[in-house]
């Protein structure tokens, strides 16, 4: 049987019953911001490392001639996430970035959990209503949208959006005028973050006065303050910095005569581990420095836009080896994927690349030697080189490399060079 149809058929299966699942979910949680409910008595538990080698390895195994790669989603690691989330910071509604992973499977598990989303176009707005999601856990963050889209967020009742200029108030004024904004300002870049967005978003600290001010004279409603730290930052009393902007923000308003603002929305820039702990804990106490009464009276709603925390761990992309040569003791693979497809994130991200390789007559790879290797993704680019100097035991064509963490900008950053189709990479849904 041809693997595809394997994968089909245990996506198929899988989808039936989740599907219907979700259908019953899905209708019944519609919460407003801030409102976020927890789904119990589910496996919150990820998969495990030999759990998950074993599933590869089965759905490999019923066609050897398979070479194309595949993901697997593990929906236990997202359910996870989602309970530390609201563990460490259960003031704190997430608005998924949908732009990190539109993976149809993981947004129809986001939205059975609850989660809000962070829609940035059109496209991403039909996606996700038309799981059943409420357009009022939308957010529509970003600040230069096309007229055509903002009159779609108008028709379909998505009336949560961002702004940072006089031109977009006048687009707004003109095609949603009964919207909510958020006005989004620049922060104190501190926090050292991989993609610092600074130079394209927010409004800088001089033109928070004329906005507001053009806003309250075109009588649109800003109801609140975002910023964003920077995506993979790694100093996290960057919020402090930026909560206590916001701040500022909420009090010149006040000061203007507008309505009391009602809802602060803090970004990403969050990562899965020990550096979220990190991140929550210096949220936690700058909210309490500079939001005191509000958090106490329960009038301030607070959302986030995570993406990494929540799409990166739970995939892992398998590829197999189509290729090999050997020059000066180094070994060198040709693999199905790679840096034009969902590895194309590695030209801006440097992350650490974690790859376990799966060879088909001995699955362990435990106790064998290892070769200093370089492993080129698929195509006719000279750059599509994924790793270089990687202790791998020698591999064989129809060997497999298995790449864990390739949620986060792999499926969405990718593109259909040579012919190699990113967007037609399957994925198989696992739950325990």
């Amino acid at each position: 049987m041809d693997i595809f149809l394997v994968i089909s058929c245990i996506r198929n299966s899988f989808f039936n019953k989740f599907s219907s699942f979700l259908s019953n979910k899905v209708s019944k949680l519609r919460p407003m911001v801030g409102e976020a409910k927890l789904i119990k008595n589910r496996v919150t538990k990820p998969v495990s490392r030999d759990d998950l080698f074993h599933f590869i390895k089965s759905a490999i195994s019923n066609e050897q001639q398979q070479t194309d790669p595949f993901y697997v989603l593990d929906l236990g690691a997202i359910r996870s996430l989602v309970e530390t989330w609201f563990d460490n910071l259960p003031v704190v509604q997430p608005f998924y970035a949908v732009k990190c992973n539109p993976n149809p499977a993981f947004l129809k598990e986001m939205a059975a959990l609850g989660t809000g989303f962070d829609c940035a176009s059109l496209p991403e707005i039909e996606t996700i209503l038309s799981l059943g999601v409420s357009p009022d856990r939308i957010v529509f963050a970003n600040t230069c949208k096309p007229e055509s889209h903002i009159k779609y967020a108008a028709k379909v009742g998505v009336n949560l959006i961002t702004f940072d200029s006089n031109c977009e108030l006048e687009k707004i004024k003109k095609w949603h005028p009964k919207c909510a904004l958020l006005i989004r300002i620049k922060v104190p870049e501190t926090s050292g973050a991989t993609f610092k967005f600074g130079s394209k978003f927010g409004a800088l600290p001089e033109e928070i006065v004329p906005l507001l001010k053009a806003a309250q004279e075109a009588k649109l409603q800003v109801v609140g303050v975002s910023f964003h730290i920077g995506s993979r930052a790694i100093n996290f009393h960057a919020f402090e910095d930026a909560i206590g902007a916001a701040k500022a923000t909420f009090d010149t308003a006040a000061q203007l005569g507008l309505p009391k603002m009602h809802i602060l929305d803090i970004g990403g820039g969050f990562t899965s581990g020990p550096k979220f702990t990190d991140a929550a804990s210096a949220v936690k106490v700058a909210l309490q420095k500079y939001f005191p009464d509000e958090l106490a009276d329960g009038n301030l709603k607070i959302i986030a836009e995570p993406g990494r925390f929540f799409a990166n761990s739970p995939f892992t992309l398998t590829t197999s080896v189509i290729g090999k040569r050997e020059r000066a003791e180094v070994k060198e693979y040709w693999i199905s994927d790679g840096i034009s497809g969902s590895m194309n994130f590695l030209k801006y991200d440097h992350n650490e690349v974690i790859c376990t390789p799966l060879i088909m007559k001995n699955p362990t790879c435990k106790e064998l030697k290892t070769w200093s290797s370089t492993v080129f993704g698929p195509t006719c680019d000279a750059a599509d080189t994924v790793l270089k100097g990687f202790e791998l035991p020698e591999l064989d064509v129809n060997d497999w490399l298995v790449f864990h963490n390739m949620g986060a900008y792999t499926s969405s950053r990718g593109n259909d060079f040579n012919g190699f189709k990113t967007s037609a990479i399957p994925t198989i849904a696992y739950e325990n």
